[in-house]
């Protein structure tokens, strides 16, 4: 970078760059904004709610039983949930195909384990 510098009474005053670079001095401030604006911006998103990948919503949108779309989501086998939750491995798995229902309490179990709502575990009827 080719810099003119201007001095009054021996100290810095003016800097005198090509107008090229200076233009592309402004250029890269303006990304570097960019890029923080958007840090901030995603740093509000993800401090005030958990974020989902695509992967857990289209498995949610596609039909498949919640319950076992938020337990692998979760990382939980059927049988570390059942434990936590107090009920067989079984019975969850019953639930996940839709033989059986839960109780309000297993209900209120499930989703304090797996950390979302209660209506979050439940299948939407049609």
């Amino acid at each position: 970078m080719n810099i003119q510098v201007i001095e009054q009474n021996g100290v810095p005053e003016y800097a005198v760059v090509p107008f090229g670079e200076l233009r592309a001095l402004l250029i890269k401030m303006e990304e570097l904004e960019d890029i923080r604006d958007a840090k901030a911006v995603s740093e509000a998103i993800v401090g005030s709610a958990e974020t989902f990948p695509s992967e857990f919503v289209d498995r949610l949108t596609s039909g498949e039983h919640p319950l076992k779309v938020w337990r692998e989501y979760r990382r939980f086998t059927l049988a570390s949930l059942g434990d936590l939750c107090g009920v067989s491995a079984s019975a969850l798995s019953q639930i996940e195909k839709g033989k059986r229902s839960p109780s309000v309490e297993l209900l209120g179990k499930l989703a304090h384990a797996l950390n979302c709502d209660m209506d979050d575990l439940l299948r939407e009827v049609k």
